[in-house]
């Protein structure tokens, strides 16, 4: 007899440790633990979404003839942690042996690593392309660029190809994406599931477990086991598919979804496959229901971007986090944490994340992560920061997306240019500036845009290291051709913000 290690982002029932184990001999263990509930604090929801979907996948399993050991948060006997609690079976169930798959992060895979148990860990064959695979591909390139990778992985899984070229004839159809979005009371919000007694119970345990963290947890409409999470793939295919691409990096004032497809979570802890969420998209287009730049789009992210970042995550090992290129030393804003701000960009991206545990990619990376990185806040407090609020973050994708794409902390591995705008492109692509009590037209003084000034500012502190990069030369010679009066103008109203953000005034 073995132990058979479930984790709480592991809920597949196609997973290598499962399919390794004998179900009529073997005890799957799986813990609810505070060290885990607590290791940043983590949005209500997340924790809620984590709990409740790994009682459902232990009701699951014992449906199907396993004999699930489960440890709940709030049990009396239990040690804490994860480890103490295989140990408490362990000793429970007179057995040294442990099958497991490899957990997706590094702190985990430290923690295991010592056991005094025999522990086979197997690679987990969920993601889609493995450790050796990514180190192959990697290996002796200049740069590592997430739109060559994609391809190969388009070409290794076959979709979206035609007689071995792109259908339509290119990779990316990001041109046609790019655009605003209109307010539509009709256009479909995300699959919404009712809580169960089980969802009830666990929302009830958080609650009194966790009062003062981050996040409301009211409206709590997750699914939270697989039957449930197919019904919120087939509804976004169905109702917002088609709309995705055009309107993918578009951004609404009390909109927070507007067609994306908020499946990241279920991806995330197993109960979906990120194969056959990509296989959905693309026969949505071959049977001519959604357009192919909605559907490239949207695989994209999957095939593409979930499994580079997890690629890096893995490739460049446990140091990867600790990593700040740009010496950034600021505290994160209390704004990020809920206080009072006038801008109305953050205090959308902000309030929609403490009421859902989620912002699309370019209200995480555009809004909250551009102003992290203008500001100068240190990327361990912004990777802490959203490691803590959104229910699909795990280490392994929000790292690279945070110390890489977001902030620019590694130095360029994962994107060619920081990524930074003034309010010119949040104006472009939002409907916030209308309402906001800064003016984006503004370029410096009081009532100017923070963006504005902290753009001018950021380039011109970090001189040395990007005036050369050919994507930002343009900017730098917009810069130095402004008159130095103007310079000292805006170079002046930065260190205004600056200061109040230091002494945590409202911004």
């Amino acid at each position: 007899m073995k132990l058979v290690l479930v984790l709480g982002d592991q809920l597949s029932e196609g997973l290598s440790a499962l399919m390794a184990a004998n179900r009529t001999e073997d005890i799957v263990v799986m813990a609810e633990v505070m060290s885990e509930a607590s290791y940043v604090p983590h949005h209500p929801k997340k924790i809620a979404f984590v709990l409740s979907a790994m009682r459902h996948f232990a009701e699951r399993l014992r449906e199907n003839g396993w004999n699930v050991s489960y440890t709940r948060l709030d049990d009396p006997e239990s040690t804490g942690c994860i480890v103490g609690e295989l140990l408490r079976r362990a000793d429970h169930f007179r057995t040294s042996k442990v099958v497991m798959t490899e957990p997706s992060e590094w702190r985990l895979i430290d923690e295991f690593s010592s056991l005094p148990l025999q522990v086979e860990c197997l690679e987990d064959d969920r993601f889609l392309c493995s450790h050796k695979e990514f180190e192959d591909w990697s290996k002796n390139r200049k740069s590592l660029r997430m739109e060559f990778f994609y391809r190969e992985m388009r070409r290794k899984y076959s979709i979206l190809m035609d007689d071995g070229q792109p259908t339509g004839g290119k990779w990316n159809f990001d041109h046609d994406n790019r655009k605003k979005a209109q307010p539509d009371l009709f256009r479909q919000i995300p699959h919404a599931i009712d809580p169960d007694l089980i969802t009830k119970g666990v929302l009830e345990l958080v609650e009194n477990h966790f009062p003062k963290n981050f996040g409301k947890i009211g409206g709590f409409n997750l699914a939270v086991d697989r039957s449930d999470a197919l019904s919120a793939m087939h509804h976004f295919m169905r109702y917002s598919l088609a709309d995705f691409g055009e309107t993918q990096d578009a951004m609404l004032i009390d909109d927070p979804f507007l067609n994306h497809s908020f499946l990241s979570p279920y991806l995330n802890v197993g109960l979906l496959n990120p194969l056959e969420v990509c296989r959905a998209a693309e026969t949505e287009y071959r049977n001519g229901n959604v357009p192919l730049n909605s559907v490239e789009g949207f695989i994209r992210q999957i095939l593409g971007w979930r499994e580079f970042v997890r690629g890096i995550y893995f490739k460049f090992g446990p140091e990867y986090i600790k990593q700040n290129a740009l010496q950034h030393t600021a505290q994160l804003p209390s704004m990020y944490w809920g206080a009072k701000t006038k801008m109305e960009c953050m205090d959308q991206a902000i309030g929609q994340t403490e009421s859902h545990a989620y912002a699309h990619h370019i209200q995480r990376l555009m809004i909250t992560g551009n102003f992290a990185l203008l500001a100068g806040v240190d990327p361990q407090f912004v990777h802490e920061w959203y490691l803590s609020v959104y229910v699909d973050a795990f280490e392994w994708v929000e790292a690279p997306n945070t110390i890489g794409m977001s902030q620019f902390a590694d130095g360029g591995v994962v994107a060619s240019k920081p990524y930074v705008s003034s309010g010119a492109y949040i104006n472009r692509m939002s409907n916030y500036c209308k309402t906001c009590s800064y003016s984006v037209s503004q370029k410096a003084g009081d009532g100017a845009c923070p963006f504005n000034v902290l753009y001018w500012n950021f380039l011109h502190q970090h001189r040395e290291m990007f005036s050369k990069n050919p994507r930002m030369a343009q900017m730098y010679r917009t810069w130095s051709n402004f008159s130095e009066e103007h310079q000292k103008h805006v170079l002046d109203s930065a260190d205004e913000v600056l200061q109040k953000l230091n002494l945590g005034e409202i911004v």
